[in-house]
């Protein structure tokens, strides 16, 4: 089937990684650089830790048969929503450790048989575990100023530089946290002769891929005052799955403009359109 995707993004820190025809396989890996510097005076034990939220919802609503769209007569459509938490923790200004969870949340209208079934699913998907190595990092020289804060003497306060770049190489382990029972759909489907053939299966619903996976990736960005320009690539080499079936693996890669709405010291909310 053909998706439709449209990718929002919102949280503490910005950026994401998007996947357009498999929603199970991208990890949302803010960039750590987007960040103006906190200030931790009230929050000392904070210092460190970081925080986001990423959204994706991808539509499949066109059904093709050999890469040919094909006659969708019962509306068959697959609606689906992962909503990432992100929690991590920078251990120096090269090193930061990071867990993913995802909730997943899916709508859809399939048939069965000369039966149309229309449901939903739900639930945690695959937790992941990464290791973000930073590999290259350049910021302008940040500019100063002096401010007069009710006082005579001025105040020396330095501006956060309008120019960085870096680079990210991601390594990682996913759990086999979410849900895989869809999956013994796969060895129970049944062809009955004259009905209309289903575009959504098992491998479609369920929560998670049932395997322990390593994650491998990579991760360009560029900004420039509130405009960025973020690019992504991920291989994910699959383990065994439950079940007897057993995911491929898979390269995925996306990139595109953006832009931080909201970007300062507590919040950072940003739009990006990405090309995957």
């Amino acid at each position: 089937m053909k998706t439709f995707s449209l990718v929002f993004l919102t949280g503490f820190l910005g950026a994401t990684i998007a996947s357009q025809a498999c929603d199970l396989c991208g990890c949302y890996t803010p960039q750590l650089n987007t960040m103006p510097e906190m200030n931790y005076s009230l929050l000392p034990w904070a210092r460190g830790w970081y925080g986001a939220v990423g959204e994706q919802f991808t539509r499949f609503g066109t059904l093709q048969l050999d890469g040919e769209e094909v006659a969708n007569p019962t509306g068959q459509y697959l609606n689906s929503s992962i909503t990432q938490i992100v929690a991590g923790y920078q251990i120096n200004s090269r090193f930061a450790l990071q867990i993913n969870l995802p909730l997943i949340y899916r709508e859809f209208k399939r048939p069965e048989g000369f039966e149309i079934q229309q449901g939903t699913v739900s639930g945690l998907g695959d937790m992941s575990l990464l290791l973000k190595t930073v590999l290259l990092s350049y910021a302008s020289p940040a500019q100063r100023s002096f401010e007069f804060y009710g006082g005579k003497n001025p105040v020396a306060v330095e501006h956060e530089p309008d120019l960085t770049a870096s680079a990210v190489l991601l390594t990682g382990i996913k759990f086999p946290t979410g849900d895989s029972s869809r999956l013994k759909e796969e060895f129970h489907e049944v062809e009955v002769p004259g009905a209309p053939e289903s575009g959504i299966h098992g491998h479609d619903l369920t929560l998670g891929t049932g395997s322990y996976d390593g994650l491998f990736g990579e991760q360009n960005a560029l900004r420039y005052k509130n405009f960025f320009f973020e690019t992504n690539a991920q291989f994910t080499l699959r383990g065994d799955g439950t079940h007897q079936y057993d995911f491929a693996n898979d390269f995925i890669w996306g990139g595109g403009p953006g832009y931080y709405v909201v970007r300062n010291r507590d919040t950072i909310f940003g739009i990006q359109c990405v090309a995957s």
